[in-house]
């Protein structure tokens, strides 16, 4: 089970990973070795609850296809077991960033002495400005 929260918990076989070659220049194993992971989570087909599947496939990122599968791929570090878990990590990441509540915006209006010292600093700033103004010669 992969733990995202406290009341979600996601069983491992609904997450489909995959072992490929690593991208990039290697050392003597790069033909050989396959430590890249790619992880593919469906999130409709997930046991994840309604709401949060909604968030995440309204969610605006590149990782998650049209079809609604997250795809993670991982080649950070030379060992699988440790993309294996950078990769799982980075989805924990995604599921909780929905899982948290925002809360709304209540709206304000400026103080009167807000208003007030705004004003005080426009007018400063005001004479400022029109003290650099050309220096007019006295005849």
């Amino acid at each position: 089970m992969l733990i995202v929260t406290d009341d979600i918990a996601i069983h491992l076989s609904e997450i489909e990973i995959q072992a490929i070659r690593s991208q990039g220049s290697g050392g003597q194993n790069v033909n050989k070795v396959s430590t890249a992971v790619h992880l593919r989570f469906d999130i409709t087909a997930s046991s994840l609850p309604e709401e949060y599947k909604e968030k995440l496939l309204n969610l605006r990122d590149s990782r998650i296809s049209k079809d609604g599968v997250i795809i993670i791929k991982a080649q950070r570090y030379n060992s699988q077991i440790k993309n294996k878990e950078d990769a799982l990590n980075r989805l924990i990441v995604i599921i909780k960033r929905v899982t948290v509540a925002v809360n709304s915006r209540k709206p304000t209006k400026p103080t009167k002495a807000s208003k007030m010292k705004r004003l005080e600093n426009k007018a400063i700033q005001s004479q400022k400005k029109s003290l650099r103004g050309k220096v007019k010669e006295s005849s």
